[in-house]
C-alpha cells in the first residue's frame, strides 16, 4: 500500500513538475508501482494476505460473541 502512494505522489509531482521529481526519469517514477505489484505477488504467494483476512475474522467474531453474552448477561459488564 505504501508503495502504491508513494508512487501516486511521484507521478502527481512528475505531471506537474513539482521539485527534484521533475528532473528523474519516468523509470524511476513509475518504480513504486511495479514494487507494489511484486509485493502483493509475495503476499499471496507466501499466504500473508489469507492470514490477515483469517485474523480480522476471527476478531470480528470474538467482539460479535462477546457482544451476545454480555447482552445475555454471561460476562460482567465493563466499567466506564
Amino acid at each position: 500500500m505504501y508503495f502504491l502512494l508513494i508512487g501516486i505522489l511521484g507521478l502527481g509531482l512528475k505531471y506537474f513538475e513539482i521539485g527534484f521529481v521533475a528532473g528523474l526519469s519516468w523509470w524511476l517514477v513509475l518504480l513504486p508501482f511495479a514494487l507494489a505489484a511484486v509485493w502483493w505477488w509475495i503476499a499471496d504467494a507466501s499466504g500473508y494476505t489469507k492470514r490477515k483476512e483469517i485474523e480480522k475474522m476471527d476478531e470480528r467474531k470474538q467482539k460479535r460473541i462477546d457482544r451476545q453474552q454480555e447482552t445475555l448477561g454471561m460476562l460482567p459488564r465493563k466499567r466506564k
